[in-house]
Protein backbone atom coordinates (compact mmCIF):
# COMPACT_ATOMS: atom_id res chain seq x y z
CA UNK A 1 0.00 0.00 0.00
CA UNK A 2 2.92 2.33 0.59
CA UNK A 3 3.57 2.41 -3.12
CA UNK A 4 0.20 4.19 -3.68
CA UNK A 5 0.82 6.94 -1.12
CA UNK A 6 1.07 10.44 -2.59
CA UNK A 7 4.09 11.99 -0.91
CA UNK A 8 3.64 15.47 -2.39
CA UNK A 9 1.73 17.19 -5.19
CA UNK A 10 2.33 20.56 -6.86
CA UNK A 11 0.28 22.66 -9.31
CA UNK A 12 2.20 22.96 -12.57
CA UNK A 13 1.95 22.76 -16.37
CA UNK A 14 3.10 20.01 -18.71
CA UNK A 15 4.30 20.65 -22.26
CA UNK A 16 2.60 18.51 -24.91
CA UNK A 17 5.17 18.20 -27.67
CA UNK A 18 2.70 16.91 -30.27
CA UNK A 19 0.23 19.77 -29.79
CA UNK A 20 2.87 22.40 -28.95
CA UNK A 21 1.02 23.72 -25.91
CA UNK A 22 1.14 23.72 -22.10
CA UNK A 23 -1.52 21.79 -20.17
CA UNK A 24 -2.33 22.86 -16.58
CA UNK A 25 -2.55 20.15 -14.00
CA UNK A 26 -0.92 18.63 -10.96
CA UNK A 27 2.41 16.86 -10.59
CA UNK A 28 2.34 14.13 -7.92
CA UNK A 29 5.29 12.33 -6.37
CA UNK A 30 4.77 8.71 -5.31
CA UNK A 31 7.41 6.57 -3.59
CA UNK A 32 8.45 4.98 -6.90
CA UNK A 33 6.98 7.16 -9.64
CA UNK A 34 5.99 10.60 -10.92
CA UNK A 35 2.47 11.27 -12.17
CA UNK A 36 0.93 14.27 -13.97
CA UNK A 37 -2.86 14.68 -13.91
CA UNK A 38 -4.75 17.32 -15.91
CA UNK A 39 -7.05 19.76 -14.13
CA UNK A 40 -9.88 19.73 -16.67
CA UNK A 41 -10.48 16.02 -17.30
CA UNK A 42 -8.48 14.46 -14.48
CA UNK A 43 -6.60 12.38 -17.05
CA UNK A 44 -3.19 10.95 -16.24
CA UNK A 45 -0.94 12.16 -19.06
CA UNK A 46 2.40 11.07 -17.62
CA UNK A 47 3.36 8.17 -15.39
CA UNK A 48 7.12 7.85 -14.90
CA UNK A 49 8.76 5.21 -12.72
CA UNK A 50 11.64 6.82 -10.85
CA UNK A 51 13.85 3.90 -11.84
CA UNK A 52 13.43 4.83 -15.54
CA UNK A 53 14.62 8.43 -15.04
CA UNK A 54 18.12 9.15 -16.33
CA UNK A 55 18.47 12.84 -15.39
CA UNK A 56 16.55 15.65 -13.67
CA UNK A 57 17.56 19.22 -14.50
CA UNK A 58 16.49 22.82 -13.96
CA UNK A 59 16.09 24.56 -17.32
CA UNK A 60 14.28 27.49 -18.91
CA UNK A 61 11.69 27.14 -21.66
CA UNK A 62 12.03 29.74 -24.45
CA UNK A 63 14.90 31.22 -22.39
CA UNK A 64 12.37 32.89 -20.07
CA UNK A 65 10.18 30.54 -18.05
CA UNK A 66 11.78 28.35 -15.42
CA UNK A 67 11.02 24.66 -15.67
CA UNK A 68 12.16 21.20 -14.64
CA UNK A 69 13.06 18.63 -17.27
CA UNK A 70 12.98 14.89 -16.69
CA UNK A 71 14.94 12.74 -19.11
CA UNK A 72 13.60 9.20 -19.40
CA UNK A 73 15.26 6.12 -20.80
CA UNK A 74 15.01 6.19 -24.58
CA UNK A 75 15.88 9.94 -24.65
CA UNK A 76 12.28 11.00 -24.02
CA UNK A 77 12.24 14.44 -22.36
CA UNK A 78 9.38 15.79 -20.23
CA UNK A 79 8.93 19.51 -19.43
CA UNK A 80 7.19 20.74 -16.25
CA UNK A 81 6.73 24.51 -15.80
CA UNK A 82 4.85 27.05 -13.65
CA UNK A 83 5.75 25.04 -10.57
CA UNK A 84 4.36 26.20 -7.23
CA UNK A 85 5.47 27.07 -4.59
CA UNK A 86 8.85 27.29 -6.35
CA UNK A 87 10.92 25.37 -8.85
CA UNK A 88 13.79 24.84 -6.39
CA UNK A 89 11.50 23.31 -3.75
CA UNK A 90 9.96 20.86 -6.22
CA UNK A 91 13.35 19.99 -7.71
CA UNK A 92 14.97 19.26 -4.32
CA UNK A 93 12.19 16.89 -3.21
CA UNK A 94 11.97 14.97 -6.50
CA UNK A 95 15.76 14.68 -6.80
CA UNK A 96 16.02 13.39 -3.21
CA UNK A 97 13.60 10.51 -3.78
CA UNK A 98 15.14 9.72 -7.16
CA UNK A 99 18.69 9.57 -5.75
CA UNK A 100 17.63 7.51 -2.72
CA UNK A 101 15.95 5.00 -5.03
CA UNK A 102 19.13 4.75 -7.12
CA UNK A 103 21.28 4.30 -3.99
CA UNK A 104 18.97 1.73 -2.43
CA UNK A 105 19.74 -2.00 -2.67
CA UNK A 106 18.62 -3.71 -5.87
CA UNK A 107 15.72 -5.49 -4.18
CA UNK A 108 14.35 -2.39 -2.44
CA UNK A 109 12.36 -1.18 -5.45
CA UNK A 110 10.79 -4.59 -5.84
CA UNK A 111 9.70 -4.51 -2.21
CA UNK A 112 7.87 -1.20 -2.66
CA UNK A 113 6.05 -2.11 -5.86
CA UNK A 114 3.11 -4.42 -5.24
CA UNK A 115 3.73 -7.95 -6.45
CA UNK A 116 2.02 -11.28 -5.80
CA UNK A 117 3.52 -12.89 -2.71
CA UNK A 118 3.18 -16.36 -1.30
CA UNK A 119 2.15 -17.20 2.23
CA UNK A 120 5.73 -17.99 3.12
CA UNK A 121 6.98 -14.62 1.86
CA UNK A 122 4.29 -12.82 3.86
CA UNK A 123 5.23 -14.69 7.03
CA UNK A 124 8.94 -14.10 6.46
CA UNK A 125 8.36 -10.37 5.90
CA UNK A 126 6.23 -10.13 9.04
CA UNK A 127 8.83 -11.87 11.20
CA UNK A 128 11.67 -9.84 9.65
CA UNK A 129 9.79 -6.62 10.49
CA UNK A 130 9.37 -7.78 14.09
CA UNK A 131 13.08 -8.57 14.23
CA UNK A 132 14.03 -5.08 12.99
CA UNK A 133 11.71 -3.45 15.55
CA UNK A 134 13.20 -5.51 18.38
CA UNK A 135 16.75 -4.71 17.21
CA UNK A 136 15.96 -0.97 17.24
CA UNK A 137 14.48 -1.27 20.73
CA UNK A 138 17.51 -3.20 21.96
CA UNK A 139 19.80 -0.51 20.56
CA UNK A 140 17.95 2.25 22.40
CA UNK A 141 17.95 0.12 25.56
CA UNK A 142 21.70 -0.36 25.25
CA UNK A 143 22.30 3.42 25.09
CA UNK A 144 20.00 3.87 28.08
CA UNK A 145 22.11 1.38 30.02
CA UNK A 146 25.26 3.32 29.14
CA UNK A 147 23.64 6.47 30.51
CA UNK A 148 22.82 4.70 33.78
CA UNK A 149 26.42 3.50 34.03
CA UNK A 150 27.61 7.08 33.50
CA UNK A 151 25.28 8.32 36.27
CA UNK A 152 26.64 5.66 38.62
CA UNK A 153 30.22 6.71 37.90
CA UNK A 154 29.32 10.34 38.60
CA UNK A 155 27.80 9.31 41.91
CA UNK A 156 30.98 7.41 42.80
CA UNK A 157 33.00 10.56 42.10
CA UNK A 158 30.58 12.56 44.24
CA UNK A 159 31.06 10.05 47.08
CA UNK A 160 34.83 10.46 46.78
CA UNK A 161 34.48 14.26 46.93
CA UNK A 162 32.27 13.97 50.02
CA UNK A 163 34.99 11.88 51.70
CA UNK A 164 37.48 14.67 51.01
CA UNK A 165 35.03 17.21 52.47
CA UNK A 166 34.60 15.04 55.56
CA UNK A 167 38.35 15.01 56.17
CA UNK A 168 38.59 18.78 55.72
CA UNK A 169 35.71 19.39 58.12
CA UNK A 170 37.31 17.06 60.67
CA UNK A 171 40.55 19.05 60.35
CA UNK A 172 38.68 22.31 60.93
CA UNK A 173 36.75 20.95 63.91
CA UNK A 174 39.93 19.64 65.54
CA UNK A 175 42.94 21.76 64.38
CA UNK A 176 46.50 20.50 64.82
CA UNK A 177 47.45 23.15 67.38
CA UNK A 178 44.64 22.09 69.73
CA UNK A 179 46.16 20.15 72.64
CA UNK A 180 43.49 17.45 72.50
CA UNK A 181 43.78 16.98 68.80
CA UNK A 182 43.44 13.44 67.55
CA UNK A 183 46.49 14.01 65.32
CA UNK A 184 48.76 13.56 68.36
CA UNK A 185 47.77 9.95 68.62
CA UNK A 186 46.56 9.02 65.11
CA UNK A 187 48.36 9.27 61.85
CA UNK A 188 46.33 10.28 58.83
CA UNK A 189 45.06 7.39 56.82
CA UNK A 190 46.49 7.22 53.34
CA UNK A 191 43.79 7.78 50.76
CA UNK A 192 44.04 6.01 47.45
CA UNK A 193 43.80 8.33 44.44
CA UNK A 194 40.31 7.53 43.09
CA UNK A 195 39.64 10.90 41.54
CA UNK A 196 41.65 10.33 38.37
CA UNK A 197 39.92 7.05 37.57
CA UNK A 198 36.53 8.56 38.31
CA UNK A 199 37.23 11.51 36.07
CA UNK A 200 38.38 9.26 33.28
CA UNK A 201 35.30 7.12 33.48
CA UNK A 202 32.74 9.84 34.15
CA UNK A 203 32.22 10.78 30.53
CA UNK A 204 28.65 10.14 29.41
CA UNK A 205 29.33 7.43 26.84
CA UNK A 206 25.71 6.98 25.80
CA UNK A 207 24.63 10.60 25.85
CA UNK A 208 25.74 11.30 22.30
CA UNK A 209 24.95 7.82 21.03
CA UNK A 210 23.69 8.01 17.46
CA UNK A 211 20.66 5.78 16.87
CA UNK A 212 20.12 6.59 13.16
CA UNK A 213 21.08 9.07 10.42
CA UNK A 214 19.03 9.63 7.28
CA UNK A 215 19.31 12.11 4.37
CA UNK A 216 16.29 14.38 4.23
CA UNK A 217 14.75 17.52 2.77
CA UNK A 218 14.51 20.25 5.42
CA UNK A 219 12.18 23.25 5.47
CA UNK A 220 11.57 25.78 8.24
CA UNK A 221 8.28 27.69 8.58
CA UNK A 222 7.59 28.05 4.84
CA UNK A 223 7.61 25.46 2.05
CA UNK A 224 9.37 27.91 -0.31
CA UNK A 225 12.77 27.47 1.33
CA UNK A 226 13.36 23.76 0.97
CA UNK A 227 16.91 22.44 1.04
CA UNK A 228 18.65 19.08 1.40
CA UNK A 229 20.01 18.11 4.78
CA UNK A 230 20.15 15.32 7.33
CA UNK A 231 18.14 14.15 10.32
CA UNK A 232 20.10 12.52 13.16
CA UNK A 233 18.36 10.61 15.95
CA UNK A 234 20.31 10.56 19.21
CA UNK A 235 19.52 8.98 22.54
CA UNK A 236 19.41 12.49 24.02
CA UNK A 237 17.38 14.15 21.24
CA UNK A 238 17.31 15.09 17.55
CA UNK A 239 19.66 17.11 15.34
CA UNK A 240 18.97 18.90 12.05
CA UNK A 241 21.96 19.38 9.73
CA UNK A 242 22.25 20.99 6.32
CA UNK A 243 23.92 19.45 3.28
CA UNK A 244 27.33 20.70 4.51
CA UNK A 245 26.90 18.86 7.87
CA UNK A 246 26.42 22.22 9.63
CA UNK A 247 24.21 21.92 12.70
CA UNK A 248 21.02 23.96 12.20
CA UNK A 249 19.27 23.07 15.45
CA UNK A 250 19.43 20.52 18.23
CA UNK A 251 16.24 19.35 19.92
CA UNK A 252 16.97 18.07 23.39
CA UNK A 253 14.78 15.18 24.45
CA UNK A 254 13.32 17.05 27.42
CA UNK A 255 12.77 20.32 25.52
CA UNK A 256 11.15 18.86 22.39
CA UNK A 257 7.39 19.50 22.50
CA UNK A 258 5.83 17.47 19.70
CA UNK A 259 6.51 15.42 16.57
CA UNK A 260 3.67 15.20 14.06
CA UNK A 261 3.65 12.43 11.43
CA UNK A 262 1.91 13.86 8.36
CA UNK A 263 2.57 10.85 6.15
CA UNK A 264 4.94 7.85 6.13
CA UNK A 265 7.52 10.13 4.48
CA UNK A 266 6.99 13.49 6.23
CA UNK A 267 7.14 14.70 9.82
CA UNK A 268 7.28 18.06 11.59
CA UNK A 269 9.27 18.77 14.77
CA UNK A 270 8.54 21.70 17.09
CA UNK A 271 10.02 23.24 20.20
CA UNK A 272 8.08 26.01 21.96
CA UNK A 273 9.63 29.08 23.57
CA UNK A 274 8.23 31.80 25.82
CA UNK A 275 8.66 35.33 24.49
CA UNK A 276 10.04 34.32 21.08
CA UNK A 277 8.89 32.32 18.05
CA UNK A 278 8.82 28.54 18.20
CA UNK A 279 11.46 26.50 16.36
CA UNK A 280 9.77 24.16 13.89
CA UNK A 281 11.20 22.05 11.07
CA UNK A 282 9.45 19.98 8.43
CA UNK A 283 11.40 16.88 7.37
CA UNK A 284 10.73 14.79 4.24
CA UNK A 285 12.77 11.68 3.53
CA UNK A 286 12.55 8.48 1.52
CA UNK A 287 14.00 6.69 4.57
CA UNK A 288 11.36 8.05 6.95
CA UNK A 289 9.33 4.78 7.17
CA UNK A 290 12.43 3.15 8.70
CA UNK A 291 12.82 5.96 11.26
CA UNK A 292 9.24 6.45 12.46
CA UNK A 293 9.32 3.25 14.60
CA UNK A 294 12.50 4.57 16.27
CA UNK A 295 10.81 7.91 16.98
CA UNK A 296 7.86 6.06 18.52
CA UNK A 297 10.23 4.27 20.86
CA UNK A 298 12.23 7.39 21.74
CA UNK A 299 9.38 9.94 21.95
CA UNK A 300 6.27 7.82 22.49
CA UNK A 301 4.54 10.52 24.57
CA UNK A 302 5.32 13.36 22.17
CA UNK A 303 4.68 11.80 18.76
CA UNK A 304 1.29 12.27 17.07
CA UNK A 305 -0.05 10.47 14.00
CA UNK A 306 -2.22 12.74 11.86
CA UNK A 307 -5.23 11.52 9.91
CA UNK A 308 -3.49 10.11 6.84
CA UNK A 309 -0.78 8.41 8.88
CA UNK A 310 -3.40 7.00 11.28
CA UNK A 311 -5.30 5.44 8.40
CA UNK A 312 -2.12 3.81 7.14
CA UNK A 313 -1.25 2.63 10.67
CA UNK A 314 -4.68 1.08 11.19
CA UNK A 315 -4.54 -0.63 7.82
CA UNK A 316 -1.07 -1.95 8.48
CA UNK A 317 -2.10 -3.11 11.94
CA UNK A 318 -5.12 -4.97 10.63
CA UNK A 319 -3.14 -6.69 7.92
CA UNK A 320 -0.46 -7.62 10.45
CA UNK A 321 -3.12 -9.06 12.73
CA UNK A 322 -4.56 -11.15 9.94
CA UNK A 323 -1.11 -12.36 8.98
CA UNK A 324 -0.21 -13.26 12.54
CA UNK A 325 -3.54 -15.10 12.92
CA UNK A 326 -2.90 -17.12 9.79
CA UNK A 327 0.69 -17.77 10.94
CA UNK A 328 -0.29 -19.21 14.30
CA UNK A 329 -3.03 -21.30 12.71
CA UNK A 330 -0.68 -22.57 10.02
CA UNK A 331 2.30 -23.17 12.32
CA UNK A 332 1.31 -26.64 13.54
CA UNK A 333 1.03 -27.76 9.92
CA UNK A 334 4.24 -26.26 8.54
CA UNK A 335 6.23 -29.46 8.64
CA UNK A 336 3.53 -32.12 8.58
CA UNK A 337 1.28 -30.73 5.88
CA UNK A 338 2.56 -33.14 3.22
CA UNK A 339 2.69 -36.30 5.31
CA UNK A 340 -1.01 -37.03 5.38
CA UNK A 341 -2.09 -37.96 1.91
CA UNK A 342 -4.96 -40.44 2.55
CA UNK A 343 -8.44 -38.96 2.25
CA UNK A 344 -11.92 -40.45 2.02
CA UNK A 345 -12.75 -41.09 -1.62
CA UNK A 346 -15.62 -39.43 -3.46
CA UNK A 347 -16.97 -35.87 -3.68
CA UNK A 348 -15.56 -32.61 -4.95
CA UNK A 349 -14.79 -31.38 -1.45
CA UNK A 350 -12.57 -34.37 -0.89
CA UNK A 351 -10.64 -33.60 -4.09
CA UNK A 352 -10.13 -29.96 -3.10
CA UNK A 353 -9.00 -30.99 0.37
CA UNK A 354 -6.61 -33.46 -1.23
CA UNK A 355 -5.10 -30.68 -3.36
CA UNK A 356 -4.75 -28.39 -0.35
CA UNK A 357 -2.91 -31.07 1.58
CA UNK A 358 -0.71 -31.97 -1.35
CA UNK A 359 0.44 -28.35 -1.77
CA UNK A 360 2.78 -27.26 1.08
CA UNK A 361 2.16 -23.91 2.75
CA UNK A 362 5.88 -23.17 3.03
CA UNK A 363 8.85 -24.27 1.03
CA UNK A 364 11.92 -25.76 2.69
CA UNK A 365 13.92 -22.56 2.13
CA UNK A 366 11.18 -20.38 3.66
CA UNK A 367 10.93 -22.73 6.63
CA UNK A 368 14.68 -22.40 7.21
CA UNK A 369 14.48 -18.59 7.00
CA UNK A 370 11.64 -18.52 9.51
CA UNK A 371 13.58 -20.81 11.83
CA UNK A 372 16.62 -18.51 11.66
CA UNK A 373 14.53 -15.38 12.29
CA UNK A 374 12.74 -16.98 15.24
CA UNK A 375 16.08 -18.06 16.70
CA UNK A 376 17.38 -14.49 16.43
CA UNK A 377 14.17 -13.14 17.97
CA UNK A 378 14.56 -15.52 20.91
CA UNK A 379 18.17 -14.43 21.44
CA UNK A 380 17.21 -10.73 21.24
CA UNK A 381 14.36 -11.23 23.70
CA UNK A 382 16.65 -12.99 26.19
CA UNK A 383 19.32 -10.29 25.86
CA UNK A 384 16.69 -7.58 26.31
CA UNK A 385 15.36 -9.29 29.44
CA UNK A 386 18.89 -9.56 30.87
CA UNK A 387 19.61 -5.90 30.13
CA UNK A 388 16.33 -4.80 31.73
CA UNK A 389 17.15 -6.77 34.89
CA UNK A 390 20.62 -5.22 34.98
CA UNK A 391 19.17 -1.74 34.59
CA UNK A 392 16.66 -2.41 37.36
CA UNK A 393 19.55 -3.32 39.67
CA UNK A 394 21.46 -0.25 38.51
CA UNK A 395 18.46 1.98 39.26
CA UNK A 396 18.25 0.47 42.75
CA UNK A 397 21.96 1.19 43.28
CA UNK A 398 21.56 4.74 41.99
CA UNK A 399 18.61 5.36 44.33
CA UNK A 400 20.59 4.09 47.33
CA UNK A 401 23.66 6.14 46.34
CA UNK A 402 21.56 9.31 45.95
CA UNK A 403 20.00 8.77 49.39
CA UNK A 404 23.44 8.29 50.98
CA UNK A 405 24.80 11.39 49.23
CA UNK A 406 21.79 13.45 50.41
CA UNK A 407 22.26 12.39 54.03
CA UNK A 408 26.01 13.07 53.87
CA UNK A 409 25.50 16.53 52.36
CA UNK A 410 22.95 17.43 55.05
CA UNK A 411 25.37 16.22 57.74
CA UNK A 412 28.23 18.29 56.29
CA UNK A 413 26.00 21.37 56.09
CA UNK A 414 25.15 21.10 59.78
CA UNK A 415 28.84 20.74 60.67
CA UNK A 416 29.71 23.80 58.58
CA UNK A 417 27.02 25.85 60.31
CA UNK A 418 28.44 24.93 63.72
CA UNK A 419 31.90 26.08 62.58
CA UNK A 420 30.58 29.46 61.42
Amino acid sequence: MSGDVCIYSWPCSYYLDLEKRWVPGKLSLLPCSLKFTTDRAGEVLVGLPLSSIVEIRKEASHFIFSAITVLEKGHLKHWFGSLRPSRNAVFNIIEHFWRELLLSPPGAAAEVTPSPTTRGQELTGLMASSQRRLEDTAKVLHHQGEQLDSVMKDLEKMDSDLDVADRLLTELESPSWWPFSSKLWKTPVEVKPRESTSMAGSEPFGKEGVVAKIPAIISQRTEFHVKPGRLTILVSGLEIHDSSSLLLHRFEREDLDDIKVHSPYEISIRQRFIGRPDVAYRVISAKMPEVIPLLEVQFNKKIELLQEASVLRSTGASSSTERSWSFWHAAPRLRGCTTQRELPAGGQEGGQLQLQRDQPLLSERETQELTQILTKLKGLALDTETELERQDEALGGITAAVDRATLTVDKHNRRMKRLT
